[in-house]
């Protein structure tokens, strides 16, 4: 199966073509331009690249968030015609599971979390299964402390499997000392996570699971910068 996968999530993007769940060409988003600019130039790269065209390709994956509003509406509005114009199917996919997806311990409870600005952290708790990931909490936007004393009350004393961008959130609280007496682990995932939510989409494409591009949306998990300066007027 050849994909295209797209994460335009926060500055740290990336995209990249995939082929029998091998990565053969990546581009990461290692600029200050915005990705209005910066996506289709790096698409037309890892496709010339790949020695493809938009005809070789079986699925269009992308992120969905949680992350930048702008972003992800370039994103999910540029995969959305390309659906429409080459009639490919789409896989949408949480951030927060691919980077829970990159978790080497199947054994336990999944934290994935990064930097949501702000002094917030988006945050997903899940499950692996058969080396698929579940959501076992809902997707949230929340202080580091805070994610970290939810995870750890669902826990409890058992273990942890933490999956971040931006580990140093939790490490440095107090209490996780306490988490790696009980055997958690800390990975550090990369930051191009396009290979990540190609893969996802793909598992579930082979299982006859798309998402239906008129109806596909950006997470978000908060509100924009204008809803909140608009109602706090």
């Amino acid at each position: 199966m050849n994909i295209l996968a797209i994460d335009t999530s926060d500055a740290r993007g990336s995209v990249c073509v995939l082929r029998a769940s091998q990565t053969i060409a990546l581009r990461a988003h290692q600029t200050n331009r915005d990705y209005s600019e910066w996506l289709l130039p790096a698409v037309r790269e890892v496709l010339q690249t790949s020695s493809m065209g938009m005809e070789d390709l079986d699925l269009l994956a992308v992120s969905t968030g949680p992350g930048s509003f702008t972003g992800l509406r370039v994103g999910l509005t540029t995969l959305k015609g390309w659906a429409e114009v080459y009639g490919l199917p789409v896989g949408g996919v949480s951030r927060l599971e691919g980077i829970a997806s990159r978790s080497r311990e199947e054994a336990g409870l999944i934290a994935a979390f990064y930097d949501a600005q702000r002094g917030q952290v988006f945050g997903g708790v899940y499950r692996k299964c058969n080396g698929k990931v579940e959501r076992v909490e809902d997707e949230m936007v929340i202080p580091p402390e805070g994610f970290f004393d939810r995870v750890g009350a669902r826990a409890g004393e058992k273990t942890v499997n933490w999956v971040s961008l931006d580990p140093d959130l939790v490490t440095g609280l107090a209490g996780w000392e306490r988490r790696l007496e009980l055997g958690d682990r800390m990975e550090r995932c990369a930051p191009e996570l396009a290979m990540a939510i190609g893969s996802v989409a793909e598992t579930r494409a082979l299982e006859g699971i798309f998402s239906d591009p008129l109806a596909l949306d950006a997470n978000y998990v908060r509100r924009s910068d204008a809803e909140i300066f608009w109602k706090g007027r």
